[in-house]
């Protein structure tokens, strides 16, 4: 019911999704208000929503895609919804806290859309749309990018109070970042941003390693390279993404979800470059940002294990390692990044192990491309993806080569096990 296309819908059920933000971020706010998003007229038979004007990427949406859709759309991907909310702050216009109670009764009613009982006043329309059965909302974000304006804090603490009133088991997000100092309101979680360059967010892989391991857990929902290292999809752009996504890893006590943003771009709209996916009429692919996140899929539940890297090269080296399951096997995997253009020989050690390594069902998986600038395309979709092998030497110790600008993964079978791996 949600309308999405099946090849696109496949491609994101390939990244095996714990979560969906929706509707977005700068299009809830609006440039201005009255052009920010309103559930309200998302929801009801789709010939009879009025659609808006999305001020802030300059396109109508006639909203056929709305609230309700983006609840069944979670519903099919097995992910949990996370429900961004305009909190009466454009980027031009605000609401004053004073007179703030319409947006938060509206919003108080968008929860009951999605989790009151058939019974109820707005969980009576969703059933009448066909969804008797309560949606699971358990995640909301107050806002998107509005820390700094005037009105965000007593705004916030309207939503927050009322929310937490009606329904205490829902885990609220703020916008203001507490990586480096306490916030100074209650949150469950806070949102984290980042868009920058290639090298800054490689550099970034350490960002979380001294965040207070008390109070509310990071959500870094939206993270990209952008700028000229980007182009409309590099390899580049993906590797220093890789290497931020090993730092969240080993981060994981304190960072409790991440997401790549944006996720699709019609590409006869670039508004914004690059996205993970890429869309027309009628072909899509995955940039080697979208490739990338397939490394990371299975990290949700898995178990982090330390490593050391020793070489000469470890300045352009990002690394981490987890063990995880699939239905019958049991695997470390040992993801690296070398950020650099000389390929690196590693020996690979793991110590603790309370089972043997098998070759028998090892792979090493490499992203890579003769150049560090490399797209995928419609016309080359396939340019810049992962490539798997067979890893014959698979053993506690065995020696591994990364090429120049890579990213590689190699998936040792094994017992379950205590670990230490050094490189």
């Amino acid at each position: 019911g949600h309308g999405f296309r099946t090849e696109l819908i496949s491609m994101l059920l390939d990244l095996k999704p714990r979560f969906l933000r929706f509707p977005g971020g700068c299009f809830v706010e609006g440039s201005w208000l009255r052009n920010a998003f309103r559930w309200r007229d998302s929801i009801g038979p789709w010939e009879e929503r009025p659609g808006h004007y999305g001020d802030v990427w300059n396109y109508w949406t006639d909203d056929g895609l709305g609230y309700y859709e983006f609840l069944q759309l979670s519903e099919d991907l097995g992910a949990a919804p996370v429900w961004v909310f305009n909190n009466g702050i454009s980027h031009h216009d605000e609401v004053d806290t004073t007179a703030i109670a319409p947006f938060v009764k509206d919003i108080l009613d968008s929860l009951e859309f999605a989790r009151g009982s058939a019974e109820s006043t707005w969980g009576s329309v969703r059933a009448a749309m066909g969804h008797p059965e309560p949606f699971p909302v358990k995640y909301v974000a107050i806002g998107n990018e509005d820390c700094g304006k005037e009105n965000y804090r007593g705004n916030y603490l309207k939503f927050y109070n009322a929310i937490r009133e009606a329904y205490p088991d829902i885990q609220m997000i703020s916008n203001c970042d507490g990586s480096s100092g306490p916030l100074d309101h209650p949150a469950d979680l806070y949102d984290f941003h980042v868009y920058t360059g290639s090298r800054a967010l490689f550099s970034m892989k350490n960002t979380f390693d001294n965040t207070s391991r008390s109070g509310p857990k990071a959500f870094v929902s939206e993270y990209a390279v952008t700028g000229n290292d980007a182009g409309r999809g590099s390899l580049l752009a993906s590797l220093a993404e890789a290497a931020f996504l090993t730092g969240l890893e080993k981060n994981s006590d304190v960072v409790h979800m991440a997401s790549y943003a944006p996720l699709f771009i019609n590409d006869n709209d670039r508004t914004w470059n690059p996205d993970a996916i890429v869309f027309n009429s009628w072909q899509q692919y995955g940039t080697p940002s979208y490739w990338m996140q397939k490394f990371f899929r299975e990290s949700s539940g898995a178990t982090i294990h330390p490593i050391t890297i020793s070489s000469s090269y470890s300045g352009s080296l990002a690394a981490s390692v987890i063990t995880w399951h699939d239905d019958e096997n049991s695997f470390l995997r040992v993801k690296v990044v070398n950020f650099g253009p000389d390929a690196v020989s590693l020996t690979f050690s793991a110590t603790g192990l309370q089972g043997s390594i098998n070759a028998l069902g090892s792979t090493a998986t490499v992203l890579t491309s003769g150049s560090v600038m490399d797209e995928n395309s419609f016309a080359n979709p396939n340019k810049v993806v992962p490539v798997t092998i067979e890893l014959r030497n698979a053993s506690e110790e065995m020696e591994v080569t990364l090429p120049p600008h890579s990213l590689s993964a190699f998936d040792l079978a094994l017992a379950q096990s205590r670990l230490v791996a050094e490189m």
